[in-house]
């Protein structure tokens, strides 16, 4: 008899669930609290339920969907990496990050990425296929128990694209925000794309509520399609007219991410094409210098990152530079799986 996982179900499943072997919709909130708010791992551990009713669940049900395979543990203590298995034998990553009061914890979407980006380690593994409901929250899950501590922050940003995922990302992105689960505001969650039109319109249609962050890396199309095939795609023009759609539809800023690589999108004329896409724009620019995965590209110096704050300085826009977390570490996306796979080829 296959049991039914309980981790990835919304409260109204749970409800659903609890009629379904005759028991009332108070378990079913029960449940779902202990579940996501107390973060037990077993039935057993749900001391408002009767021994009788929870050897009876035990028959029926189970929890989780990963386990840590590796965890790796930055010099300053205020990152972790995770590598988790999944039941089907696949590897995701996901990483805790604290930042003064900040604690942020990145997730994955997918196992590998399609989109190929030649900056992104994910990229190299190909797309295998998407998590689910219960496999992405399961990950948030892991790391709040492991790190026993709550998140304030939560971002997709991890192994995939979340918008190839996107009903499955948005339904675990509700289930993450619900008050009497695990909470984490709406503001609090960032999806991230790396461009792709017709979701952000999508997402922008719906109203979700959830803070959108959108990959920009290069300010020209050239030059983003040697770093994002899917410019070729969806090219800058394209971008940029859809993430005013949002801006205007959602009234709500949104953050354009630009990893800075040395020699590569941190020269003069990279800041003058980038002057002229945001001008006119309501929305945050998040310079990321690039945390090298191979000998292939370099981090910018500082001078090229203050060059370019000084030259944004003047549209009046929201710039910051978000350093790499974890640089002594696989903190990278990617990084822990190609290296715990080269660990295993040995």
């Amino acid at each position: 008899m296959n049991k039914t996982n309980l981790t990835g179900m919304t409260l109204e499943e749970m409800e659903d669930f609890m009629a379904s072997i005759g028991q009332p919709a108070f378990r079913a909130r029960q449940l779902f609290n202990w579940l996501y708010k107390r973060r037990i791992s077993d039935v057993d551990e749900i001391t408002v339920f009767s021994k009788k009713f929870r050897d009876e669940l035990k028959e029926k049900v189970e929890m989780g969907h990963v386990e840590i395979a590796d965890r790796q543990i930055s010099a300053d203590g205020e990152t972790n990496k995770f590598l988790f298995r999944l039941r089907d034998g696949h590897f995701i990553e996901s990483v805790f990050m604290v930042d003064g009061k900040r604690r942020t914890v990145c997730l994955s979407s997918q196992v590998g990425c399609a989109l190929g980006c030649s900056f992104c380690a994910t990229g190299r593994m190909g797309f295998q296929r998407n998590l689910s409901v219960g496999e992405i929250v399961d990950q948030l899950l892991a790391v709040l128990k492991t790190m026993d501590i709550d998140a304030t922050n939560l971002v997709f940003m991890g192994m995939g694209e979340p918008f190839l995922n996107y009903e499955n990302v948005i339904k675990a992105a509700t289930l993450i925000g619900h008050s009497d689960g695990i909470a984490v505001g709406k503001r609090k969650i960032t999806i991230s794309t790396a461009g792709l039109v017709p979701q952000i319109k999508r997402f922008a249609d719906e109203n979700q509520g959830f803070k959108l962050a959108i990959s920009l890396n290069a300010s020209d199309d050239l030059s983003r399609s040697e770093l994002m095939p899917i410019n070729k795609k969806y090219p800058l023009r394209q971008l940029i007219e859809a993430a005013k759609y949002y801006s205007e539809r959602s009234r709500h800023l949104f953050t354009f991410e630009y990893l800075m690589i040395a020699g590569v999108n941190d020269r003069k004329e990279d800041v003058e094409n980038l002057k002229k896409l945001l001008r006119g724009l309501r929305c945050k620019v998040n310079i990321i210098p690039y945390n090298p995965t191979d000998d292939r590209w370099q981090a910018p110096t500082e001078e090229a990152i203050q060059y370019f704050l000084r030259e944004l300085l003047p549209l009046r826009i929201i710039v910051s530079v978000r350093r790499s977390k974890g640089v002594d570490i696989d903190a990278a996306c990617g990084q822990l799986y190609h290296s715990h796979q080269e660990q295993a080829a040995k």
